[in-house]
């Protein structure tokens, strides 16, 4: 059975994300993925303020780093969102960003065996025991979380693209978040996480379709508010992504060139085959054929992310009472 979560970005004070993650939880939305950017606000403090005002929906970082958060600050950060939520947590974690943190003056080194080493971490220290650490990368003499007795410790969801981490994410994960919202896209994952998880039960594993959303009851409106978020996508997509999709060379140069002059030259410059591609976007019931698309190749969470609609209330209101009730 799938599930369906939503990403809300960092970048609206705390008492408009929480109102927005409880109408979703009213609606029938399990998961709220909160984005973590130095420059917006503080995903940890914005998802503790959110598990104060919710009672069902779980809630996590969608997704943080192990380079400028260290491994301790992310156990206790994680567990004090456990704590208020009540055992609703969950940690998304990637390896972040290179351009940002070359920005910031911070190292991006060995991001595969970070990862591994800081989950590890992160899973012993919310065990409430005192632990040491001796790894490649981190090297812990003594540390103890003086709260919490390990009774619930948060899944870890990893943040995962590229081949290797797909497979770390299926050897170490309790789950994966995939920017993706294409079926040959994940039948690609799906492939790489089963070899990470080297014959282990697979029917555990959560894969989440971090998606491009959004969803009217016109489909000329959900087309419009999706065209500027495809438009970044193809912008930035390697070449190779983008010819899988079969997607022309020559329009991938229209679009790039169109940046160039204005934004919305960019916009225009959207083709159906890119907007098939890279969102899920129409009616209720055009998302849910998109929707079945993925769960045939082995989705089992579906996280509406930028923009999920025209209008963000209307579209959370339409995943609850019209698509979400078709899969259940």
């Amino acid at each position: 059975m799938v599930s369906f979560g939503i990403e809300f970005l960092a970048n609206e004070p705390a008492e408009k994300l929480a109102e927005l993650v409880a109408f979703s939880e009213e609606n029938g939305l399990e998961y709220a993925w909160i984005t973590d950017h130095y420059n917006n606000r503080d995903s940890f403090s914005l998802l503790t303020y959110i598990a104060a005002r919710t009672k069902t929906i779980k809630l996590g970082t969608g997704v943080t780093n192990p380079y400028t958060r260290t491994a301790v600050q992310l156990a206790s950060a994680i567990a004090t969102v456990n704590e208020v939520s009540e055992g609703r947590a969950v940690l998304g974690i990637g390896p972040g960003d290179k351009v940002t943190f070359d920005s910031l003056g911070i190292i991006w080194d060995k991001p595969l065996e970070t990862i591994r080493e800081t989950v590890d971490v992160i899973r012993q220290m919310q065990t409430g025991k005192k632990m040491s650490y001796d790894g490649k990368i981190l090297k812990i003499k003594s540390a103890k979380l003086n709260f919490g007795k390990g009774s619930n410790i948060p899944p870890v969801y990893i943040g995962a693209q590229g081949p290797n981490m797909l497979k770390l994410a299926g050897e170490i994960g309790d789950g994966a978040l995939v920017n993706a919202s294409h079926p040959e896209d994940f039948k690609f994952a799906v492939k790489l996480l089963k070899e990470g998880r080297s014959g282990r039960d697979f029917s555990t594993f959560d894969l989440g379709a971090y998606t491009s959303f959004s969803v009217a009851s016109k489909k000329e409106d959900a087309l419009k508010a999706a065209k500027p978020v495809t438009a970044f996508i193809v912008a930035g997509s390697p070449d190779a992504v983008l010819k899988k999709h079969g997607i022309s060379d020559n329009d991938v140069q229209k679009l790039r060139d169109a940046f160039k002059v204005s934004f919305a030259d960019a916009v225009k410059a959207v083709t159906p085959e890119m907007m098939d591609a890279f969102a899920i976007c129409g009616t209720p019931d055009d998302c849910i054929e998109k929707i079945n698309g993925l769960i045939k190749v082995g989705v089992t969470q579906v996280v509406a992310g930028s923009p999920i609609g025209p209008d963000r209330t209307a579209a959370i209101k339409l995943v609850g009472k019209e698509i979400i009730p078709h899969f259940k």
